[in-house]
């Protein structure tokens, strides 16, 4: 379906301010779930061509979930129960885990309908590993089969030593798939951006309450991360990943977890949400604030650091850029001492994963560009950790890359006072 934007002048999924309701209704559109299952498969599709792949085989719970939009709850994203084998030509096949969770997949599932199987479960059994394993195998190599594919290159996601000797047993060619998934993910389709922006806008009001509601003294950092969550959660998220609450001392060294120490007056609060939202779509954003006092200069100084880096990584986000234009703009960190990523001074891909697809970090971006394409959707991140500071500032942002350049899809606004 084409729509007319010709009066609001771009895309729909671009415009901030412009959110659906999670809700459906008979008179607009909104998300539209049967074309976001068919636009995921065909970039999943897309790409197995482009990297020569007769199959793909998932264990990764947001792999199987961008394939066969199958969700069982998070707790299965990661522990090599379930699995899903697209082959070329074909369409997916998932194998569920046995009994009720089956029964669920079969109900829940109707564009599924006839390609869902039963999982056969092979880690942690014991002397039975060998044996479990290579039922395994022979479950996927049965599709391959079934699709001619078996002589193929077979991309795989994620394995362990038991499930590759088996299909290298097995005669397969195993690689691997990330590569090809990666490059699916990291260009989000229309649908994708529009969930993307529902969790932006809970994750904004969720900051709002915090800041403006919730941040006293009295209250520990624990209570204050709990207090977002349960907010999150009435909003329609799907779970939250971490809400990290750090204050005071804790900003410096920063503590990227709650501890129960109490927030006292003239703290300095970081909170870094990270929510998968509506339908497994992710926020990853901070803001910073204080309690109950005034900044003083040196904060001043070091909250305008951060954000100063921040606008000028971000006012590099925007097609035909590469990520060396972005880390340029990043401040000089352990990123360069050691040559390795922080997850500081930082911008990672976000999706269905809270890092999915690409991360640009001084580490390797400015010797290994990567190109900046439309519908990429980033979190970049700023840090001001230096030694021998009382406590510090850090900020976040997610915004989407557009045709043009980016939109912020994190509104809520910065400190003015530690601007001024």
């Amino acid at each position: 379906m084409v729509k007319d934007i010709s009066f609001i002048g771009k895309p729909h999924e671009y415009s901030a301010r412009r959110v659906f309701s999670q809700s459906g209704a008979d008179w607009q559109e909104r998300v539209n779930f049967d074309k976001l299952r068919r636009d995921r498969l065909a970039r999943a599709k897309e790409q197995m061509e482009i990297h020569d792949l007769g199959a793909l085989v998932v264990y990764d719970g947001a792999n199987v979930r961008y394939l066969t939009s199958s969700f069982q709850g998070n707790w299965k994203y990661n522990i090599f129960i379930r699995y899903a084998v697209l082959p070329r030509g074909g369409e997916p096949i998932l194998f569920e885990t046995a009994g009720s969770d089956l029964q669920c997949a079969k109900i829940d599932l109707p564009w599924m309908e006839g390609r869902i199987r039963p999982a056969i479960t092979w880690k942690w059994s014991e002397g039975a590993q060998d044996w479990m394993v290579n039922r395994m195998a022979d479950s996927v190599l049965e599709v391959l089969k079934e699709h001619k594919v078996e002589k193929e290159r077979i991309g795989i996601d994620s394995i362990d030593m038991a499930s590759l000797n088996a299909f290298q047993s097995k005669g397969l060619n195993v690689v691997n798939a990330w590569p090809a998934m990666s490059a699916a993910r990291v260009v989000k389709t229309p649908d994708e951006i529009e969930l993307l922006k529902q969790t932006a806008a809970i994750g904004d009001a969720s900051m709002y309450k915090a800041r403006y509601e919730w941040a006293k003294p009295g209250i520990t950092e624990r209570e204050l991360s709990g207090k977002i969550i349960d907010f999150m959660y009435a909003k329609g998220c799907e779970i939250v990943y971490e809400v990290i609450v750090a204050t005071g001392g804790n900003t410096n060294p920063y503590r990227r977890w709650p501890t129960d120490k109490i927030i006292r007056q003239g703290d300095m609060v970081i909170i870094d949400n990270n929510t998968v939202g509506p339908s497994g779509y992710f926020v990853d954003f901070v803001r910073c604030f204080k309690v109950e006092a005034k900044p003083t200069q040196k904060e001043k100084d070091l909250y305008k650091e951060c954000y100063d880096s921040l606008q000028a990584a971000i006012e590099m986000m925007k097609p035909g850029n590469t990520t060396r234009d972005v880390a340029e703009k990043f401040n000089v960190y352990d990123d360069d001492k050691y040559g390795t990523v922080t997850l500081q001074q930082f911008a990672h891909s976000i999706g269905l994963t809270l890092y999915e697809g690409m991360w640009i970090s001084r580490a390797y971006s400015l010797e290994y560009p990567a190109e900046i394409k439309p519908n990429m959707y980033f979190a970049v991140e700023t840090f001001a950790g230096h030694p021998l500071l009382e406590q510090t500032a850090r900020l976040e942002t997610d915004l989407v890359i557009t045709d043009t350049g980016h939109e912020l899809f994190t509104i809520m606004p910065y400190e003015e006072n530690f601007l001024t």
